[in-house]
């Protein structure tokens, strides 16, 4: 039987991390193109940084969250044999599915994180007709698709774990004698 704290637990640091990361997408950097006093340089202006601490502690968070179902889990390839049948063949598929969305939830926040701390240090000249200032910040969407993932990989690593609880516990075939042993009475 799949453990329930566990499960309460998970589902918390998983809750965590996608409020996380929804808050770190509605807290993007956003930058102004803004000129020194004297007029000769245009230089960026890039407001809160919040963000990117969002990101990180989304990332964190649902990095402890897998941790600990592949811990509970024993990360599916430690421990005894699973018994045979359906729980053991979804177990494997969720498995799978739980890695790969938890690795592409992963990338859009560490790269969404990477990418809203990353602030233009280049200046434009005004006197010499330099190209226009590219103030650059990360594009709409990149933490909200890491939130859509944190969102899946919560869903299938509770199915794996609940999956595999089921394929751990089922009793396997008997493998003791199938007559009755008959014996002298005395």
């Amino acid at each position: 039987m799949a453990s329930k704290l566990l499960m309460i637990t998970v589902f918390v640091l998983d809750l965590i991390a996608f409020a996380l990361a929804i808050a770190a997408e509605q807290r993007r950097s956003t930058a102004t193109i803004k000129t020194d006093s004297e007029q000769m340089y245009s230089y960026c202006v890039y407001d809160s940084d919040i963000s990117t601490g969002f990101g990180v502690g989304a990332f964190l968070f649902l990095m402890v969250s897998q941790i600990l179902i592949m811990v509970a889990s024993r990360c599916f390839c430690c421990g005894k044999a699973l018994s045979p049948g359906g729980s053991r063949g979804c177990a494997v598929l969720l498995f799978i599915i739980c890695w790969v969305t938890f690795f592409i939830a992963e990338v859009c926040l560490l790269a969404g994180s990477v990418r809203n701390a990353y602030h233009t240090k280049y200046r434009s000249s005004v006197l010499f007709n330099d190209k226009p200032l590219s103030c650059e910040t990360v594009r709409k969407g990149v933490f909200a698709a890491g939130a859509a993932f944190i969102f899946f990989t919560s869903i299938v690593s509770k199915f794996y774990y609940v999956s595999y609880s089921k394929a751990r516990g089922g009793h396997g075939p008997y493998g003791g004698e199938a007559g009755v042993g008959m014996a002298a009475y005395k």
